[in-house]
């Protein structure tokens, strides 16, 4: 009975432990801040001192600190460094989360890394945190990437910032060094609207104010790092009062007489009998019930994963946002961006990429670039494109129209990621600004006479034929030959050569990447019009990139693209170099050469390839219209 009892005992108390963690706040932060300032090692070293590790871990970090050759004291930096290049290298590479626990508060830390081609792992870390611990090396101060950090900092909308200034103890505790890094940072972090901003002088190695007051500081009279992290405001109570969003992640349909639409609330507060609106549609509703796994509830709030089930039955999808009907999110379909570029290729305007903003996916196009961001001096820089860790910000055109907020108001239902569409990589992540005013004042107007009567006039299926290779493959021979024999069918068609186009509509572009995007770019919409027009189209272009040739096929109707590569090994194309241009190219006299010094992409699902080796370009043109009967575009006779 006696062992009964106590077990019973036990098992309360831990029902009570579990209890009381329950009722913490969390705090999530960020550790960030330049190469060598001790990131790692102050993170390992709060740790430590808050006796949160368990014997093995210490054990562990021992016999690693010996063989790593720290014979005299603890490498805590080790505790956060987990990929053996890191160890190797005394770096950060990657973005490394651990959790822990005090009597106050429980605490998710990112430690970031320093290195600038890191840049983008630092932005994966700070996307969802409440404050930025920024380390600086006393002995170095404000160095490019303690800038470049902090203006991120700024950007992504982080309220709560210490600036702990380490190894005090290696210019001897001096009072002049921490004040005169104070001031210049001050200076900084008004100019980029950086406001509730504390100062900490500590010594990772050391201890010294890391949790508690250090005798070597007597000048110091504000709170430790772990004083700060224990009180500094979440974002909670800020999130619960902004407007209502849920985010709908999944309908949730588990038997035909429930249907809820389940997400995670984003911000604000919603209550069961409240008037929603479900957007993009704009259709409203009353919310009936708000499911939890704990049973209904009359009341959820910010941070809550809730299924909703409305009164009506309304045409709801994964990528919709259900807003209170009083306080709806904005719904537009073009937006003014900023920018972080991930990628090591550079972000072209007008390639078209994927824009994933909550559970929503949708096709996007980046238009010129406005400027680009000089993190150390702030200056708004010319550029056409951005590099990889630059920072910028340019217009975006979606195809079709979400519901968002600023990114300054709310950063669940503002921010975004940029993915490429052939990799499926991340290559950038963006926060949007505010909507374009045209998004709102620009709308399909409707035609009576359509691109299906305009076909049938004709007596012809509309489409375009897209020739690609390379140069001096025999493209435009082709097209050329192509056309006359549709013209003698009497065909409607429209030739766009190359060159052609570039005398006129396109001869403001070059040849570098971003010109030739914006080039296929114009084409494609062009021949779009021409399709719709019920001609066929025939284009002559090079169109080294797959991104740009999926993105013309994707204006067309499904069949309505035939993609025709005209394959000609690069050898017995440079041997005919009928232009010069491949001698030009060799010579270096002629930059962004497709072959020579630039890309060609080869197609990997061409509905027609010609082998112009083994046939002739009348051959070549003749096997085109055969297949244009055979699916049906054209009718020959016979």
């Amino acid at each position: 009975m006696q062992g009964a009892a106590e077990f019973t005992g036990r098992a309360a108390d831990v029902g009570d432990y579990l209890r009381a963690q329950e009722r913490k706040s969390l705090l999530r932060f960020i550790t960030c801040g330049s190469v060598d300032d001790g990131k790692s090692t102050l993170i390992g070293r709060l740790l430590y001192e808050s006796k949160l590790l368990f014997e093995d871990q210490l054990a562990a970090l021992q016999a690693d600190s010996k063989r790593m050759g720290k014979e005299d004291h603890l490498d805590f930096s080790l505790l956060l460094d987990g990929l053996a290049a890191e160890r190797e290298q005394g770096i950060t590479i990657d973005v490394a989360y651990r959790f822990f626990a005090t009597d106050t508060r429980k605490f998710i830390v990112a430690d970031t890394p320093g290195h600038e081609q890191y840049t983008r792992n630092m932005v994966t870390g700070a996307s969802t945190v409440d404050a930025a611990v920024l380390i600086v090396d006393a002995r170095k101060g404000l160095l490019v990437q303690t800038r470049r950090h902090s203006y991120l900092v700024s950007l992504l909308g982080i309220r709560h910032i210490v600036v702990a200034i380490n190894k005090m103890d290696l210019v001897d505790y001096a009072e002049s060094t921490f004040r005169a890094i104070v001031e210049e940072y001050a200076d900084f972090a008004a100019r980029i609207g950086l406001e509730n901003v504390t100062f900490i002088p500590v010594s990772a190695l050391k201890g010294d104010n890391v949790l508690v007051q250090s005798a070597n500081l007597p000048w110091h009279r504000g709170p430790t790092l772990m004083g700060y992290l224990e009180t500094v405001p979440v974002d909670e109570e800020r999130q619960q009062g902004a407007p209502f969003r849920l985010p709908v992640q999944w309908v949730n349909r588990p038997h035909q007489n429930f249907r809820g639409f389940a997400g995670t609330i984003a911000s604000g507060v919603i209550e069961a009998g409240a008037r929603v609106r479900v957007q993009p549609s704009g259709r409203e509703s009353v919310v009936a019930r708000i499911v939890s796994a704990d049973g209904d509830l009359e009341r959820a709030v910010a941070g809550q994963s809730v299924t909703l089930t409305l009164a009506d039955e309304i045409d709801i999808s994964r990528g919709d946002m259900i807003s209170r009907a009083d306080a709806p999110a904005e719904v537009a379909d073009q937006f003014e961006a900023t920018i972080v570029w991930m990628a090591d290729e550079a972000m072209l305007p007008g390639r078209p990429y994927l824009l994933k903003i909550g559970a929503c996916t949708v096709n996007a196009q980046i238009g010129d670039l406005k400027h680009k961001v000089n993190v150390n001096s702030l200056e708004h820089v010319a550029a056409k494109t951005l590099a990889l860790n630059e920072i910028g910000v340019c217009n975006i055109s979606l195809d079709h129209a979400i519901a968002f907020d600023a990114y300054k108001d709310n950063r669940d239902t503002g921010g975004f990621i940029l993915i490429d569409r052939v990799s499926n990589n991340t290559v950038g992540a963006g926060m949007l600004d505010f909507a374009l005013r045209r998004s709102h004042n620009i709308h399909i107007q409707a035609l009576d006479v359509n691109k299906a009567a305009r076909a049938q006039v004709k007596g012809q299926k509309p489409c375009v034929l897209w020739l690609t290779g390379l140069s001096g493959a025999g493209k435009s021979t082709i097209a050329n030959l192509v056309e006359k024999k549709l013209h003698a069918l009497g065909r409607h068609t429209y030739l766009l050569d190359g060159d052609n186009v570039r005398h006129g509509l396109n001869k403001d572009l070059g040849f570098t990447d971003v010109d030739r995007v914006e080039n296929i770019r114009r084409i494609g919409e062009v021949a779009r019009l021409m399709v719709d027009a019920g001609l066929i189209v025939i284009t002559a272009f090079i169109s080294p990139f797959r991104a740009e040739r999926r993105m013309a096929r994707e204006l067309m109707a499904e069949g309505e693209f035939i993609e025709i590569f005209v394959d000609t090994p690069l050898d017995v194309a440079e041997r005919r170099d009928t232009k010069g241009l491949y001698k030009k190219a060799r010579q270096g006299e002629l930059k962004h050469f497709t072959g020579v010094d630039s890309p060609y992409e080869v197609p990997e699902h061409a509905e027609i390839r010609v082998e112009t080796v083994q046939l002739a370009p009348e051959a070549a043109a003749d096997l085109i219209v055969l297949e244009l009967a055979r699916r049906g575009v054209i009718r020959t006779a016979g």
